[in-house]
């Protein structure tokens, strides 16, 4: 393995001070929930609870904490306008590390939240598929709303409504567009094996549709000396399927060669956090996202970007979009109910698969395709630049 450390590693503490705070904010209302329902019958005010399990390990923090603000900042922004009819509604944020046994330990802690109405937006990838089977066993009465799942497939019941495009599609978006562009050859980097089982099949198929020519590179731990032993005969345009801390390591070993690299990554990869380290010097990056640009003038977008003025200093991304577009999901689905929102009745309206209008954004998932179908993409450029 490299020596590379990875500029993840030296997240803004500030940031993730901020995180566990309103995490710990959120355990220690976990009493208060429980104390509240109970005294529901003489009367109390109900409390109506959204839980988020948000995977924080090395590997996916740079997508989850961004997922994390962004819906942070929906559920602020809900609840200084009057909230769920005039219920605050608690965005109760339990971190994970990863492991099987931390996630067992936030679904048993949902489970003894009987006032938790919803399990939104669980992010990241690995751990929102491992999320839908356990939390499908565990809590079969809980919607899970909105989560970062890049593999939706027939095992996560009917309980699960993932909003976005899954892996396929983004992967079917930028191969089109590499078609469109003229481009006949391309090479293929797969951060891991895992990257490799998931999508060589997919990327075999489209590539053969669209009349592609594939060059895949070897799957190696090593993503640095994989870079450097990239020479004038390999593919210029290179599709990458891992996330930002792979290419981080990727981007270290691309030195300056006589033509410029271009590298198409897909939406667990964070452009803001590639700015920053400045190693995308010698390549451009093309990155999929399944949410609109963050400068689209769509009301869900401007509703975003004011939130995230007034109540975080952040530069929007991709990524916290999403997050705010999963709150937002959530929140339109409990307002659209009659009376006061429980498990029951926000799974029955889901079930029947409402189209909702995040001012501007359709989400029109159906019991045939399980997830939403939108991607776009946005460049960092070789000078540093964020274009789209």
């Amino acid at each position: 393995m490299t020596d590379y450390q990875s500029p993840l590693l030296n997240v803004d503490m500030r940031r993730r001070a901020l995180l566990k705070a309103g995490c710990a904010g959120g355990l220690a209302l976990a009493g208060i929930h429980a104390h509240a329902q109970g005294n529901h019958a003489s009367g109390a005010t109900r409390v109506v609870t959204v839980a988020q399990i948000a995977d924080m390990s090395t590997s996916q923090i740079d997508v989850s904490k961004d997922y994390v603000i962004g819906a942070r900042a929906a559920w602020a922004d809900i609840n200084s306008k009057g909230g769920l009819r005039g219920t605050t509604v608690q965005h109760l944020v339990l971190e994970v590390d990863g492991s099987a046994a931390a996630l067992r330990n936030a679904i048993a802690q949902i489970k003894a939240l009987p006032q938790c109405v919803a399990l939104s937006g669980t992010v990241g990838d690995a751990t929102a598929s491992a999320a839908c089977t356990l939390a499908t066993r565990e809590l079969p009465d809980l919607p899970h709303v909105a989560p970062w799942l890049h593999h939706p497939d027939g095992d996560m019941g009917d309980t699960t409504f993932p909003i976005f495009a899954p892996r396929q599609l983004q992967i079917t978006h930028a191969l089109k567009s590499l078609s469109t562009m003229g481009i006949s050859s391309i090479g293929v980097v797969y951060a891991n094996p895992a990257e490799f089982k998931s999508n060589q099949a997919t990327i075999a198929q489209l590539a053969q549709a669209l009349q592609l020519r594939v060059t895949p590179l070897p799957v190696q731990a090593d993503l640095a000396l994989l870079a450097r032993s990239l020479d004038a005969s390999s593919p210029r345009i290179l599709v990458f399927l891992g996330g930002t801390p792979e290419l981080l390591e990727f981007c270290q070993g691309v030195g300056k060669q006589a033509q410029q690299r271009y590298i198409v990554a897909m939406a667990d990869v964070n452009l803001q956090t590639l700015q920053q380290s400045n190693l995308t010097r010698h390549a451009a990056v093309i990155a999929t996202q399944v949410v609109p640009l963050v400068t689209a003038p769509l009301p869900v977008v401007r509703q975003y970007r004011d939130a995230m003025t007034r109540l975080y200093d952040e530069s929007p991304t991709p990524q916290s979009l999403a997050g705010f577009m999963a709150a937002r999901y959530t929140f339109e689905a409990l307002k659209a109910l009659d009376g006061t929102p429980t498990r029951a009745a926000l799974l029955g309206a889901l079930r029947t698969r409402p189209l909702i209008d995040l001012g501007g954004f359709a989400v029109t998932a159906t019991a045939q395709r399980r997830s939403g179908s939108f991607v776009t993409q946005s460049m960092l450029a070789g000078n540093g630049r964020v274009v789209g």
